[in-house]
């Protein structure tokens, strides 16, 4: 399919669904600036020194450098601490993007050909995007981030044969050692180079291609990525400038033997505290290896098949339509010229009503993710409610499993619903509240003919 002209490859904004990955994009750009202003300032060593800093609770202490130094900047530097949490605020913000971004994407059918590419940019995105978050929050080396560290190592020393051998690796001898923050610090920024080559692979692919569109839509506006610039980094600055997140000197230094109380995870980490939580003590003996599900399966193979299936559901839909697609409605075979113009049409964007069964798949997902984050809150909802804590997560073990299914069917029936509905307005027109008395004395509403838009040629 020949590319869109020169001036249709710029960004052009048709419907405010396309607002996302420009949210993503520009809120990476404060990350990036943001994050060379603090590596100017950020020490991650781990040697001991005594904090004789402005904060006067914890002058006097041995803490780490990297704590000393991250003090240093959040209390004493000029405008440290508004840069510091808007670095914060911005990767909260880039990782609910890129998760909107890519449901948008999966509702619309927006990742099939030719832009399959850019959807596995998103997914690989999104991964990258929780790593840098967690890797960042490691390198304070406050009371919470130690917590976090406790956590690595038990996620590490689960992984069959190679646990130990990649936890002398990430903490060395002992735990926490002094090697991990510098690891984490290294591994920090290598992961937000490759984000940032993701993002300009991303932006050329969309030059070549041109944007997807929907059927019918709003005139484009070619001026709107200055204005989502400025909204967008103007929302963060506020946000880091009103309020507070990540107060260490709070927290106080990281201390292997305690953790602060009521730490919770990042907003995009619950559904894995969730899944940590609500998972059975099980374990499996395999050989002379014990393999702990309770922590194997919420932590690496819930994602990795989360993850995976993303990454594999443009292609399995190919393959199934092209299965379904080789022949006609008359059993005959179609010929390659047939396939390749039916093929064009994917460039529309689908109205997810339109796919019901895609929709349904999308927002079991949704319920799925949701539930096991509500499950990272049990402790809450126990008492809250005035409940145990063992009948609130007997509860989400069975919602994680029955709650996806009786989503489906509802969002189906929903979308089949509304294909009828469609399909009347098509057939009989639209009211228009209008009644009308006909010559024989019978009263009816005048019928309006349903309107076609026009079809056109701008979208993200």
């Amino acid at each position: 399919m020949r590319s869109l002209p020169a001036k249709r490859r710029s960004f052009q904004f048709s419907h405010w669904s396309f607002m996302f990955a420009e949210i993503a994009v520009w809120s990476f750009v404060v990350l990036a600036v943001t994050g060379a202003v603090l590596m100017v300032f950020y020490d991650p060593g781990m040697s001991q020194v005594t904090y004789d800093g402005s904060y006067g609770p914890l002058r006097g202490l041995l803490v780490s450098r990297a704590f000393d130094s991250t003090m240093h900047l959040s209390l004493e530097v000029r405008g440290g601490l508004l840069i510091r949490q808007v670095h914060h605020w911005a990767a909260l913000v880039f990782v609910a993007a890129v998760a909107v971004q890519l449901l948008r994407m999966f509702l619309t059918g927006a990742f099939r050909r030719p832009r399959t590419g850019q959807w596995l940019i998103w997914v690989t995105l999104l991964a990258l995007g929780m790593a840098a978050g967690e890797t960042g929050n490691a390198l304070p080396d406050d009371l919470l981030s130690g917590g976090s560290l406790w956590l690595m190592k038990s996620v590490v020393q689960s992984i069959p044969v190679v646990g130990t051998w990649a936890l002398s690796l990430l903490f060395g001898p002992d735990f926490p050692g002094d090697r991990v923050i510098p690891v984490m610090y290294g591994g920090h920024l290598l992961v937000a180079v490759i984000m940032a080559a993701l993002l300009i692979a991303r932006e050329l692919l969309v030059r070549r291609h041109g944007h997807s569109r929907f059927v019918a839509s709003l005139p484009a506006r070619r001026s709107v990525r200055p204005t989502m610039a400025l909204a967008t980094i103007g929302m963060l600055i506020i946000l880091g400038f009103g309020f507070q997140i990540a107060p260490i000197w709070l927290y106080g230094p990281a201390t292997p033997t305690q953790i602060s109380a009521g730490s919770v995870p990042d907003w995009y980490m619950g559904f894995l505290d969730g899944a940590l939580r609500i998972m059975p003590g099980w374990e499996l003996t395999v050989g002379d290896y014990t393999l702990s599900l309770a922590v194997i399966v919420p932590t690496l193979v819930i994602p990795g098949v989360f993850f995976t299936a993303l990454a594999a559901y443009p292609m399995a839909e190919r393959f199934l339509a092209s299965r379904r697609g080789r022949r006609d409605a008359l059993g005959r075979p179609k010929t390659t010229g047939r396939m390749a113009r039916e093929t064009l049409a994917h460039d529309l964007l689908d109205r997810p009503r339109e796919t019901p069964v895609k929709t349904a798949v999308a927002v079991a997902g949704v319920t799925f993710y949701g539930l096991l984050w509500a499950a990272a809150a049990n402790d809450q909802f126990a008492h809250q409610f005035q409940l145990t804590v063992d009948a609130v997560t007997i509860f989400f073990r069975y919602a994680v499993l029955i709650g996806p299914v009786i989503a489906f069917v509802i969002t189906r029936w929903i979308c089949m619903a509304l294909q009828q509905t469609d399909r009347d307005v098509a057939e009989h027109g639209v009211e228009t509240g209008i009644i009308v008395r006909s010559p024989d004395g019978g009263f009816h509403e005048r019928l309006a003919p349903a309107r076609r838009e026009p079809a056109i040629t701008s979208g993200r």
